[in-house]
């Protein structure tokens, strides 16, 4: 027997009326944004998915012809911040297309930027309460930073702007503190960036350093740039990090998953070093205080030790004058008595000093005989004399 049998093309064009039957006219469509591919031509090819806890359960090829793409590419980064690109969900308006020769795609005819946002913006925000759910909000605020916080393990890109500025704001301060800082080089935007700067904090543990802080650094863009920041995985890794994680992602309106889950979060990279220097500014500021406390309290300590010492000097100084002046009277006294003593004072009051051949002074006649040669002192003079008798 003859099987029945209908050739490829049959087959492919049954398919491609039942396909465009079954979707006549465009339809919106959510998906993910996973390849994605611009021609020399102008034409934007992409690939389309879906996923879920199994992993991927669809994807399909779609296409936005060049007439279209000059117009809605430059409109969704207008609007979005960020440019069309891999690892961003879109609500997309597509026409279903069946070709014999290429299969089954999606013809791409608008993208809604305002959906990209919103499915971010949800995402987040069930991100958020996961973490509040399992306690990892504010596990990093049980962790302690050093008084003086010396060696940073920094995880930036290289060539990023903000990374630059940080680095030559905090090691070009004028006020010369020195710090130490290692980069680990991470990707700091787009599908790749989470599992990039866990690998990169990975990377700090195993390096053996020992670091007192992470700084996960990135200057500023849009939302949908920086909407891996919000990522459940980095941001439960850094809730858990065993070293304070210091953030500074984005400029002053931004705020992300991850600053929720750090030890200490800023808005930009030079605000963060300026957060550090703080600490060096602060210790400078208290040892300076402590240094005039010092001064201030030697120099009452001098002025009260010259004070006692001003005291005992005066009454050094009294003491001794009285001591003179007890001596001067003391020895007043003794030339007084002195005087008084004096054979001449005595002469002077009609009375005579007789004194032997030797020059001894006579006391009594006794002793003496005749013939004995004697001087009879006066006060205007002496007499030589010879004992002629001796009467007792």
């Amino acid at each position: 027997m003859e099987k029945e049998f209908i050739d490829l093309f049959e087959l492919q064009s049954r398919l491609k009326e039942g396909v465009e039957c079954l979707f006549p006219s465009r339809i919106w469509v959510k998906a993910e944004v996973s390849a994605m591919k611009s021609r020399n031509g102008g034409h934007c090819y992409m690939e389309l998915s879906q996923s879920d806890e199994r992993g991927l359960v669809a994807k399909a090829g779609a296409v936005i012809w060049a007439g279209k793409y000059r117009f809605i590419a430059p409109y969704f980064e207008s609007v979005t911040g960020s440019p069309l690109r891999e690892g961003i969900t879109v609500l997309v308006e597509v026409q279903v297309s069946y070709s014999q020769l290429y299969g089954f795609s999606l013809i791409i005819n608008d993208i809604d930027p305002e959906y990209s946002l919103g499915a971010k913006a949800l995402e987040r925000q069930q991100t958020i309460e996961r973490l509040s759910r399992e306690g990892l909000l504010d596990m990093q605020k049980g962790l302690a930073l050093p008084v003086l916080p010396y060696r940073f393990a920094v995880i930036s890109a290289e060539d990023a702007a903000g990374y630059r500025d940080f680095m030559r704001h905090i090691h070009e301060n004028p006020y010369g503190f020195e710090v130490s800082t290692e980069l680990f080089p991470a990707l700091m935007q787009g599908a790749d960036c989470p599992s990039s700067i866990i690998a990169a904090l990975d990377a700090v543990l195993e390096s053996g350093e020992e670091f007192d802080a992470v700084l996960i650094l990135r200057g500023g863009g849009s939302k949908l740039d920086l909407s891996c920041f919000d990522d459940y995985d980095l941001a439960a890794s850094v809730a858990q990090y065993p070293l304070p994680v210091l953030t500074a992602i984005g400029h002053d309106q931004d705020f992300h998953v991850c600053d929720m889950t750090a030890y200490e979060y800023v808005k930009t990279p030079t605000a963060l070093a300026d957060f550090i220097l703080s600490f060096y500014e602060d210790e400078d500021a208290r040892l300076s205080s402590f240094q005039t406390r010092m001064k201030l309290a030697f120099a009452g300590r001098i002025s009260l030790m010259e004070s006692v010492i001003d005291r005992l000097s005066a009454r050094i100084r009294g003491g001794f004058a009285m001591k003179i002046a007890s001596g001067e009277s003391l020895v007043s006294l003794l030339e007084a008595r002195i005087n008084a003593a004096d054979p001449r004072r005595i002469l002077e009051r009609g009375y005579a000093l007789a004194l032997d051949s030797r020059g001894v002074v006579m006391k009594s006649a006794g002793g003496s005989c005749a013939g004995d040669r004697v001087s009879l002192m006066f006060a205007d003079g002496t007499l030589d004399c010879v004992v002629e008798d001796c009467r007792a």
